[in-house]
């Protein structure tokens, strides 16, 4: 007898959490207290958002290049791509967005000037792009080796088939390697996206007005930490699991797609 597919167990876990979530939501727009510190935590939420697409297409895009930079004929390429990828995921990303912040990025500025291209100064780049610029060059180590190892799990005898029939290297990768290698990637990408919604809240570091940054300042003028971080807690919380939700619907979409 053919063994017996084990059922999609019921969702107990999210009947959990949004019962928690509706009580925390109740408690804070029921409370005087939790709404007026609601108020202004979620000015920070535009921000959060901000940071974490602008810097996750802009990883993507870079480690989409250097997994496609491992994967080049040349030597000098490969060795490059390989030694960016290592340094970048040894270096914790709060160490890094300092170094970028208060020591790459004024470097840079005084490079430019120096080679006599019209005069920046270092303030003129703002706090904010250098917290993008950062989870950027973070990021981008990370979600290579993903592109990597998608675009690896490609049969090569798929690709070769396209060579026979005439496609250039380009069309090969559009039309044959990334769609296929995108149903592979796309579980890892959305761990990487929810993580970089959280990562973002390092910003404040920075003093970059994101939803940390805000709950820092309301809960050093209020005293209200617990009530203040509570609600932190909960639009970070709505975020994520917001993004979760959305990216298991589209890999069943896909799968879905892929039987018919």
């Amino acid at each position: 007898m053919a063994a017996k597919t084990p059922k999609q167990d019921f969702p107990w876990w999210l009947v959990v959490l949004g019962a928690t979530g509706l009580w925390l939501f109740y408690e804070v727009w029921s409370s005087p207290v939790y709404a007026q510190i609601m108020q202004k935590l979620v000015k920070g939420v535009g921000i959060t958002l901000m940071v974490t697409v602008v810097a996750f297409l802009s990883a993507a895009v870079l480690g989409l290049l250097l997994a496609v930079g491992a994967g080049s004929k040349r030597l000098v390429i490969r060795q490059a791509v390989r030694l960016y990828t290592e340094v970048v995921r040894g270096v914790p990303i709060i160490v890094l967005l300092l170094y970028v912040a208060f020591a790459a990025v004024p470097a840079l500025v005084a490079a430019w000037n120096w080679a006599g291209l019209p005069e920046i100064r270092a303030r003129d780049v703002s706090l904010l792009w250098r917290a993008v610029i950062a989870l950027t060059i973070a990021y981008s180590a990370f979600l290579a080796e993903v592109f990597r190892a998608g675009l690896a799990s490609v049969d090569r005898g798929q690709i070769e088939a396209a060579m026979a029939l005439g496609l250039n290297g380009w069309q090969r990768f559009r039309l044959i390697v990334f769609p296929q290698a995108f149903r592979t990637i796309l579980p890892p990408l959305g761990n990487d996206f929810v993580a970089m919604v959280k990562d973002s809240s390092l910003v404040s570091v920075l003093g970059v007005a994101d939803v940390t940054q805000l709950a820092k300042v309301t809960s050093a003028g209020n005293f209200r930490y617990f009530e203040t971080y509570n609600a932190a807690a909960l639009i970070y919380l709505t975020l994520t699991v917001s993004a979760s939700l959305a990216l298991r619907r589209l890999e069943r979409h896909l799968r879905g797609r892929d039987t018919r």
